[in-house]
């Protein structure tokens, strides 16, 4: 009898924290979702964009209140389920869009690796997050650029290129004091790799250069740049 008692109240007490868990859903906006993952994304809707995110894994709910997306359905949050590390395991890679515009586009990612976790004595998938490079950062640290009025150059290391501006015709006193990286920043996964691609810019409205591209590896538990290469606009 006994027994039967401390059934009941563990399925109950299951069942109550089932019903809390979708209740707390209830409450949110579904914004993206990927069958092949059994991932969920939910959040709130405040001012423009998406904030204080739930991510439900496989009936599993993560908290990410710090995460912004807008609003906008073209630039929903992109949930991706490869393998980019090489350890023969899918990582969860999400692509959040927090701003866009003319001549704007700026994007994060966030990765996160399933690791087994004893819960309550039962061994279950949570997703953890890994840090990955600030893209800006590696170009601050990496990327010398000149800009004259006629000629954008760049260099990377020992690789220089130099960008003809006569095309673009752009005034002199439209230009900026140097190449500007920051407006547009685009994340993707191509070849099995994450490479992030961050626009250069020589003027507000009509001049962009060509992109940045960084190609990251995982190195000291976290996301890195592998290699650095300038692509310019065909």
């Amino acid at each position: 009898m006994k027994k039967v008692i401390l059934i009941l109240i563990i399925a109950i007490s299951f069942f109550a924290v089932l019903t809390k868990t979708k209740a707390i859903i209830n409450e949110y906006d579904e914004i993206a979702k990927s069958d092949n993952a059994d991932v969920t994304l939910y959040a709130k809707k405040m001012n423009g964009v998406y904030i204080d995110f739930k991510i439900d894994f496989q009936g599993g709910v993560l908290t990410r209140p710090y995460w912004i997306n807008t609003t906008s359905p073209i630039w929903s949050p992109q949930i991706i389920h490869e393998d980019i590390n090489k350890d023969r395991k899918n990582e969860l890679i999400i692509i959040l869009t927090k701003g866009t515009g003319t001549g704007i586009l700026e994007q994060e990612v966030r990765v996160l690796q399933i690791q087994n976790q004893r819960i309550n004595k039962e061994l279950v998938e949570v997703p953890v997050e890994v840090l990955v490079d600030d893209p800006i950062a590696i170009v601050l640290k990496n990327v010398k650029t000149e800009l004259l009025p006629n000629e954008a150059n760049i260099s990377i290391g020992e690789k220089k290129y130099a960008i003809d501006t006569k095309p673009l015709k752009i005034e002199p006193e439209h230009l900026l004091p140097d190449i500007y990286f920051g407006n547009l920043i685009h994340f993707e996964i191509n070849d099995n790799q994450l490479i992030a691609k961050i626009g250069g810019q020589i003027s507000p409205a009509g001049g962009s250069i060509g992109d940045i591209q960084i190609t990251y590896m995982f190195k000291d538990k976290m996301y890195q740049a592998k290699s650095i290469e300038f692509k310019p606009n065909e």
